[in-house]
């Protein structure tokens, strides 16, 4: 990774860290000292830092260069039998919904997969996506999993590919499955887009459908954290 793509990484993460509402101009100021003009140049692409102030934000927000190193050590890897694995990082349900990029620190686990399986999936990706990475797994809970058996069961696996944030289908005969972030929870659910929202559809009818509001400003692709490819469910 060369320096103008860890300026890019970093200035993604700052953003990040602003949109979750854990960080604004005006702390990042107060925390390193700069003015808030320089640093809201920086957010929006004007300007470049020195090594000086991005050794002082990276300090000041706790953070190191691996933390902005490139993970596409988890695209592939080889394998015993000497052919190549994919490999999937396992995360918390915040860093699949949030996190651009995945850094080490982040990473609960590897999923395994087996060679070439993650080549033949399609993307639909919204431009503000094709920056961060593709492929996550989270593990459901046993009260996330209820609305959703028997297709997903307590304690599985579901592999994200947050480059298809699209309504359409990726099947024709068959609905996609997706990661929606409701309010702070992410959720398995169908999803339709009817008069201003996002309507979530558990598999389980037990369970009630949950709307979201969506206003004329917004796109419903915001809500959608990726489709799920996959479901690893416990035997």
């Amino acid at each position: 990774m060369n320096f103008t793509q860890m300026h890019e990484r970093l200035r993604l993460e700052l953003l990040r860290r602003i949109q979750r509402g854990t960080l604004s101009v005006s702390l990042l100021a107060r925390q390193t000292g700069f003015g808030q003009p320089h640093l809201s140049n920086f957010l929006h692409s004007r300007r470049n830092l020195s090594l000086e102030a991005l050794d002082r934000i990276l300090a000041a927000q706790h953070l190191n260069c691996a933390d902005l190193l490139e993970s596409s050590r988890y695209v592939e890897a080889e394998s015993r039998s000497g052919g190549k694995s994919a490999q999937v990082p396992l995360v918390s349900h915040t860093t699949a919904m949030y996190e651009p990029y995945v850094r080490s620190s982040v990473v609960q686990g590897l999923i395994y997969l087996p060679p070439g399986s993650l080549e033949t999936l399609h993307p639909r990706v919204s431009p503000g996506r094709r920056g961060w990475e593709r492929f996550v797994a989270v593990r459901i809970p046993a009260n996330d999993a209820l609305p959703m058996e028997p297709l997903v069961l307590p304690d599985a696996i579901a592999l994200v590919d947050r480059h298809y944030d699209s309504l359409a289908a990726y099947r024709p005969s068959r609905p996609n499955l997706y990661a929606v972030r409701n309010g702070t929870f992410l959720m398995l659910r169908y999803v339709d887009f009817l008069a201003g929202r996002l309507v979530l559809r558990p598999h389980n009818h037990a369970f009630p459908v949950d709307l979201i509001e969506v206003s004329e400003d917004q796109s419903p692709r915001e809500w959608i954290c990726g489709r799920v490819a996959l479901v690893l469910n416990e035997t």
